[in-house]
């Protein structure tokens, strides 16, 4: 009996709720109305001191918020026993480290707001829990970036908030989850589907970013920005742009571009292997030997102009040590693509074997192996391709007919010990003094001299792309020593050489020039004219309208006079600077005499013999 009245009385105090749930000391607790008419409680706890959540929330609370305290870690055990909890709200606090279950058991959890606390990594896992979450707001903490793994927790949001965190750029995956939102329909009258705040990251603008400037591009009425006006913060040369002004490229693995794949080279000659890439970002090259061995050589890195990255390899006074696989990579954050070269080192012909004159100062090292390589030792050949004609024609070669030519590994060798009479010619006929005299953006003018050539002496310019295989020859006409050659690429480097028709190129008889640099020069020199021309034309008006003003003036005055009084008032008295007898410096004036003789029909010649009779020297000027 005492104890049905004892629980009575509890119940009509309403003891036995908060018996079981008292509101904490240090927090304040009130009644809200919940959307299905219910009543809800809502704790809010913002005491500076407080270190760890409380432990005696009420069971019925449906809004939790602690805000502003001392709170730096959330364990799992934390908001467990609050089943009925619709908003966790923990903005402003210490919080660095969220456990894995700290949402368990919050399976009616629809808001969970972190903003303003100190959170480097999120667990993304822990969104397991909460299924009937729609808002997350993590605005102003401390996330470098999003694991892909998140997209699989967030597909359920109708609002996220990363903006103003240490973001770089966002994983295609998360972006992914939001791309059916841009070909569902849009209702009129209904709210956004999903609310982003992605604004105030450090956004680094490259090809991996395509993506969400291509989202963002594209969005639909389906998807709100909280702010739309993202800015790059790098690279340093797009910081501040914005988003809708840039034109990015899409991420693409390396794709090799091999030279040669083999190569064979004499004992103590130079060989150069070399590698193209392409890729976005551009990859990074690197060479090494597929035996583990160490490189015995040096790397020469350089980009082209239509963004290949390229690198050469020169090997150096080979031995049979570098016989072997050599194994060039291209990586990016892609990916990375290898291929293998093989160099084989052989024994160096002689004299009887190299097929030409042993006086010749270039041989052929390789029979078929195409290669392009300018250097110290090593220069191109042409070597037109002729198929095998079916019937035999003779004829002469057609002037400037352009043709694709191979180039191939040649070797300087030492002088040969044949008769003089042999290398003579050839000598005789070498092409010197190698000069570019004219360019424009798509040509150049080569002269050369060939002192012992004569007029039946057929030269032949080969010309082509620096560091490219092929060469593209024009054949001239006898006699010739110059040559204007069209259809370069404006802003190239190129290196062109003339020789004797029919014989090899030495090193003197080639030139490395670039169509831009004299481009520039003749710009300079136009400007030099121009100014030229100006400071002539200020200086020369002036004292040519004061010749012609004083000569008309003259010759009114002499049709005004007559006779003898017009000669000799017409004259001008001489004053010229002369020695006094005491050393000193004065004007001395020619007598009327003087001044008749230099006015009589006696010639200027006349006058300087007759002055020179008398022992003085005599200055005559003439208008």
């Amino acid at each position: 009996m005492r104890v049905a009245v004892g629980l009575l009385w509890l119940l009509t105090l309403g003891g036995v709720p908060q018996a079981l749930g008292s509101c904490p000391s240090t927090c304040s607790c009130s009644l809200h109305m919940l959307g299905d008419g219910s009543k809800g409680r809502t704790v809010v706890c913002n005491d500076p001191e407080m270190t760890v959540p409380p432990a005696s929330v009420p069971p019925d609370t449906s809004r939790l918020c602690l805000e502003r305290t001392a709170i730096r870690r959330v364990s799992g055990e934390a908001f467990r026993l609050l089943g009925r909890l619709e908003q966790l709200w923990l903005p402003y606090n210490a919080l660095s480290d969220l456990s894995a279950q700290m949402l368990r058991g919050l399976r009616r959890l629809r808001e969970l707001r972190l903003p303003g606390n100190r959170l480097a990594t999120f667990p993304w896992a822990a969104l397991r829990d909460a299924p009937q979450l729609r808002l997350l707001d993590l605005q102003a903490n401390r996330l470098s970036a999003l694991p892909p793994e998140a997209a699989r927790f967030l597909g359920n949001l109708t609002f996220l908030d990363v903006s103003s965190n240490q973001l770089m750029r966002l994983p295609q995956e998360l972006l992914a989850t939001w791309a059916h939102l841009q070909t569902r329909p849009f209702l009129p009258g209904h709210r956004a589907r999903v609310v982003l705040g992605l604004q105030d990251n450090p956004w680094v603008c490259d090809c991996r970013l395509y993506d969400l400037v291509h989202f963002l591009e594209s969005w639909a009425p389906n998807l709100a920005f909280i702010d739309a006006r993202l800015r790059c913060a790098s690279p340093r040369s797009l910081a501040g742009v914005a988003f809708n002004q840039l034109e990015l490229r899409k991420c693409q693995s390396p794709e090799l571009h091999p030279g040669v794949a083999n190569v064979s080279s004499p004992l103590g000659s130079t060989v150069l292997l070399r590698c193209g890439a392409t890729g976005v970002p551009g990859p990074e090259m690197s060479w090494r030997r597929a035996n583990g061995h160490p490189l015995n050589g040096t790397v020469h890195q350089e980009v082209s102009s239509d963004g290949t990255s390229w690198t050469l390899l020169g090997l150096p006074a080979v031995s049979h040590l570098d016989s072997g696989d050599y194994v060039c990579q291209a990586k990016n954050f892609l990916g990375a693509s290898e291929t293998l070269i093989s160099v084989v080192i052989t024994e160096p012909r002689t004299s009887s074997e190299r097929g030409g004159s042993p006086g010749a100062l270039w041989a052929r090292t390789g029979e078929g192996v195409e290669a392009a390589a300018y250097s110290n030792k090593l220069v191109a050949r042409h070597v037109p391709h002729i198929p095998e004609p079916a019937v035999l024609t003779t004829g002469a070669p057609v002037p400037h007919m352009k043709e694709e030519l191979t180039l191939q590994h040649f070797q300087m060798g030492a002088a040969g010990q044949g008769s003089e009479e042999q290398a003579r010619p050839q000598e005789a006929r070498m092409v010197r003094s190698l000069k570019v005299v004219g360019n424009t953006y798509q040509s150049v003018t080569l002269v050369w001299k060939a002192p012992q050539a004569g007029n039946i002496t057929a030269f032949s310019a080969l010309y082509a792309v620096f560091g490219q295989r092929d060469m593209r020859r024009v054949v001239l006409q006898p006699g010739k020593t110059s040559v204007t050659i069209h259809g370069l690429v404006p802003k190239t480097k190129y290196v062109a050489c003339i020789c004797v028709r029919d014989q090899v190129p030495r090193k003197e008889q080639c030139v490395i020039f670039s169509t831009d640099e004299v481009v520039n020069a003749e710009a300079t020199q136009s400007l030099i004219n121009v100014v030229v021309m100006s400071v002539a034309i200020v200086i020369a008006l002036p004292l040519t309208l004061l010749v012609c003003c004083g000569a008309l003036q003259r010759r009114c005055h002499k049709c005004c006079t007559g006779g003898a009084t017009e000669a000799t008032s017409a004259y001008v008295h001489l004053e010229r600077l002369g020695h006094s007898e005491d050393g000193s410096e004065d004007l001395s004036r020619h007598s009327l005499s003087e001044a008749d003789r230099l006015l009589s029909a006696c010639s200027s010649l006349d006058s300087q013999l007759m002055g020179l009779r008398e022992g003085r020297q005599i200055n005559e000027y003439f208008c």
